[in-house]
């Protein structure tokens, strides 16, 4: 899946509710997501559609009831692109800081 869909489902404050919700309580019904949501049960289905095009959620047939649940995979690999490469520089500096002060002080 490519990251832009991932960042375009992302974009839309509906969708991270959504997600938010999941990863509150995995596993939950088109119902159960719609409880307490402005929205038909239309438009939080296209939603849903949206961050499974993503593959930011995955569904489950069990019976009669279709669950949702979060995958983290595609946003782990988004930290480990765009955030993980940005905190390497300042990590490297704050452990070079560490271990400076820790030659001042006498310790190995």
């Amino acid at each position: 899946m490519s990251m832009d869909a991932v960042f375009r489902a992302l974009a839309d404050p509906v969708r991270r509710r959504l997600l938010d919700r999941l990863h509150a309580r995995n596993g939950q019904t088109l119902g159960e997501l719609c409880e307490g949501l402005d929205m038909t049960r239309q438009a939080v289905t296209k939603h849903l559609v949206a961050l499974e095009a993503a593959n930011l959620v995955v569904s489950q047939k069990r019976g009669r009831e279709k669950l949702h649940f979060i995958n983290p995979v595609p946003i782990n690999d988004i930290a480990g692109r765009w955030i993980g490469k940005f905190d390497a520089p300042r990590l490297a500096a704050l452990a070079e800081l560490k271990r400076k002060l820790e030659e001042g002080n006498g310790h190995d």
